[in-house]
């Protein structure tokens, strides 16, 4: 059987705006073009400050040709290994259904090996055609994976690292707007009114306000706005740094081969090898190319990083090279001096504005991991406005933009040096890059099914050029790099305490279900008034009646006539398409009037506001009914039930078993049913006075198949359901308080009565969040001690 409804069904919006393939060109193209002023930003202003980061403190008695000659080769090849070879052609690969970030490669483990700790994404109850990897081939893995799957703490310890993992990227949506307006304020020192030091502070605090003052406009506006920005950018820093080779020294070119990063390291020995905290900034901001694939394509950051990003800071850096080795005195201002005088002002003004550009890569970041981090349970409730109507991943988080304003201020003022904030900024560049190139090798096993001795060889190549950056970043945890490290010790234990919460109330739901033959014994009628209406029981729990139900029962005189378990479910894929959100079943035989609906979002799904969930969730009611009858040996009896459930699609709509159509018309009959071999006819209507009076009437048709005739007992069902909508819906949700018991550990009781508790009351709350309507709400208190 299949439904449809005059009621319109929008179609599922599309993932992206362009599909990831070359077809497109045109398509990509544009979004190469937006990317540069979104994803691009940070990484193209990194210019400006690290040479004066890599040489300045670090390299002060090695400030020769052949130190900066080496440095040169450093900057070349990481640019080289890990932004183009990494990220460009084998991260970006990685992609979840077009998404990326920590928690895109997490969702990719959960769902292809039980990874999850999250109580909403064990195993799906019916699958998904996201899920689209097969058991794995090789023994080894499976052994692996089986071994994995069993034991809890390096499951927990997984969990903990991408929690981490996503600290770090607030902390670098904090550091990276810091550093780069700070950077860009300096060249005003050139000017003939030199500022003070406190006006060029004052300045940065302004230039910071007005940069996330702007984000309510959205990610699509920013993008227009900034690229041609970053566009100038890039032009003006590919002739400066081209002129400057061709002027000062046209050797620098040799800088490329490897030669020179030995004879580097071989000169400067332990001083050479901390400075590798400098050189490691000229990859910041590589890290955003993946965050915010899910605002883009993988085709539109590849073609805006390969012809566009990697050749203009190839060219600048080996510019200032160039300069540097004949103005040794310049090196702590390398980027402004090395300016041409006829084009400094126009080139700083670029400067200026590419600075606050450079920060919209990270806080677009930070936007989209707070928004997975929510859905997967793993951050308290917070308000999610979708700035496009056309690509999912654009979004705008007002507290969290406000939260990072206040975070920069502090930083900014605080440190007043770019150089203390470049040691915060590279400890968290080094720290983030290890952790995904360690959740990609785990990818490459269970996901991409590849032998383990592939991913081995890419953890360990990347992970011991990573590892050395890692090692020299911490060498500076004293000289500022411990704010990333704050930062993300308390973004992670917020994010581990709700998420530790919640799971506990998951599972004292799970251990305290009210049992079936309690409810079977109460008889159809509840032992209470069943009065016409649709009582929407919201709850966690997949399977089971809640214990919460039992309130509702002993403490309620009358119930509604039909009664529907919702749980709204968040499952490790991006989007779930219409066709498989709502997955249907009975909780009683058939005279019970119950049925619970599984709701299940990705974890970029819109929960919209529309109003138009009721009607999607009684054709779907109405679809289970016809499908369950249509199945003999599924059909419930009157006296027993089968438990399984179903999904059922909407987009089959169109194709007519079932029609549920409202009309509008002018009449005076009275509620009618007819009924033939063919078709059966329920018309409601309801009549409401006005100046003008009209009439409502409501069809209901449920067209069968001709050699099927309709049982008398799905036809009082289906009557049933649709005077149930005419009544109106109620919404019932557990206003639940979650308390440690008194033989807990006083670390528990700190943690769920002080910690979770100041969460609890300080976030969303889930009837706002699911977008319930108020007047229809209906809130029963009940305290877990858990």
């Amino acid at each position: 059987m299949e439904l449809d409804s005059a009621l319109t069904i929008p179609p599922t919006p599309p993932r992206n705006l362009f599909p990831l393939t070359w077809v497109n060109l045109s398509g990509n193209l544009i979004l190469a073009y937006q990317s540069l002023g979104v994803v691009y930003g940070d990484l193209s202003t990194s210019p400006l400050y690290v040479y004066t980061s890599t040489l300045i403190r670090n390299l002060e008695d090695h400030q020769n040709e052949e130190a900066i000659f080496g440095a040169c080769s450093l900057i070349f090849w990481t640019l080289t290994l890990i932004p183009l070879c990494k990220y460009v052609f084998i991260l970006l690969a990685a992609d979840d259904n077009g998404e990326g970030g920590t928690f895109a490669l997490y969702s990719l483990l959960c769902r292809h090996a039980n990874f999850s700790l999250l109580p909403n994404q064990q195993a799906s109850d019916e699958e998904l055609s996201a899920y689209r990897y097969g058991p794995s081939t090789h023994s080894n893995v499976s052994l692996l994976k089986r071994f994995l799957e069993k034991q809890k703490r390096p499951r927990t310890g997984l969990l903990i690292v991408v929690l981490f993992g996503a600290s770090m990227v607030i902390g670098d949506g904090v550091l990276t707007s810091a550093i780069a307006v700070m950077s860009s304020l300096p060249g005003l020192q050139y000017s003939g009114k030199k500022l003070t030091k406190g006006a060029l502070l004052l300045l940065a605090c302004v230039i910071l306000i007005s940069l996330f003052a702007l984000q309510h406009i959205g990610t699509h506006k920013v993008a227009f706005m900034f690229a041609p920005i970053v566009m100038l950018w890039l032009i003006s820093i590919f002739c400066v740094g081209l002129y400057n080779i061709i002027h000062w020294n046209p050797k620098v070119v040799s800088a490329i081969y490897p030669y020179y990063i030995i004879k580097f390291f071989r000169e400067t020995g332990r001083d050479g090898w901390i400075s590798l905290g400098g050189i490691l900034l000229s990859i910041t901001g590589t890290e955003a190319m993946y965050a915010d694939l899910g605002h883009f394509t993988a085709v539109s950051i590849r073609l805006a990083f390969v012809f566009a990003i990697y050749p203009c800071l190839v060219v600048q850096y080996m510019g200032q090279a160039a300069f540097l080795s004949r103005n040794l005195h310049s090196i702590p201002n390398s980027f402004f001096e090395s300016i041409p005088d006829p084009v400094f002002w126009p080139i700083f003004v670029v400067a200026t504005l590419s600075a606050v550009v450079g920060s919209q890569a990270t806080i677009t970041a930070t936007f989209s991991v707070i928004k997975q981090c929510q859905a997967l349970g793993c951050f308290p409730r917070v308000k999610i406005v979708h700035t496009s109507k056309h690509i999912y991943g654009q979004i705008y988080i007002p507290e969290i933009n406000w939260m990072l304003m206040i975070l920069t201020l502090s930083i900014t003022i605080g440190f007043q040096d770019t150089t203390l904030i470049g040691n915060a900024y590279g400890l968290a560049t080094a720290t983030l890059m290890f952790i995904t190139t360690f959740l990609v090798a785990l990818v490459i096993t269970f996901v991409w099914q590849k032998s383990i001795w592939i991913s081995g060889m890419f953890l360990l190549f990347f992970g011991i050029i990573e590892g050395a950056y890692l090692s020299a970043a911490l060498m500076k945890v004293p000289q500022g790099g411990w704010v990333p490290l704050v930062l993300s010790f308390i973004f992670m234990m917020i994010m581990y305490i709700w998420h530790y919460g919640m799971r506990l109330k998951y599972n004292f739901d799970m251990h305290n279900k009210v049992p079936l033959q309690w409810l079977l014994g109460l008889g159809p009628s509840l032992g209470i008034v069943r009065v016409p209406g649709i009582g929407l029981i919201y709850t966690e729990l997949a399977t089971g009646i809640p214990a919460i139900f039992s309130h509702f029962v002993t403490n309620l005189p009358a119930f509604h006539k039909v009664l529907v378990f919702i749980c709204v479910k968040s499952v490790p894929v991006p989007y779930v398409s219409s066709d498989e959100r709502f997955v249907v079943g009975r909780v009683c035989p058939r005279p019970y009037r119950m049925y619970r609906c599984i709701v299940r979002y990705g974890y970029k799904d819109i929960q919209r506001d529309d109003g138009d969930f009721e009607n999607q969730l009684i054709q779907s009611l109405a679809e289970f009914i016809h499908m369950e009858a249509g199945e003999p040996e599924f059909c419930s009896s009157e006296g027993s039930f089968d438990g399984r459930m179903m999904v059922t699609r909407l987009s089959s709509i169109q194709s007519g078993s079932t029609i549920i159509a409202t009309e509008i018309e002018d009449c005076s009959e009275s509620s009618s049913v007819q009924s033939s071999k063919s078709s059966v006819l329920l018309s409601l209507h309801s009549v409401y006075d006005d100046e003008n009076p009209p009439v409502r009437k409501q069809h209901i048709r449920f067209h069968l198949p001709a050699n099927r005739i309709m049982d008398s007992a799905i036809q009082e069902e289906l009557m049933d359901l649709i005077v149930a909508k005419e009544a109106g819906f109620a919404y019932i949700m557990g206003h639940s308080y979650v308390k440690a018991r008194r033989s807990s550990s006083c670390f528990k009781k700190f943690v769920i009565d002080v910690g979770y508790t100041f969460l609890r009351k300080n976030c969303r709350g889930p009837s706002i969040d699911l977008n319930i309507p108020h007047i229809n709400l209906i809130e029963v208190g009940m305290i877990y001690y858990v």
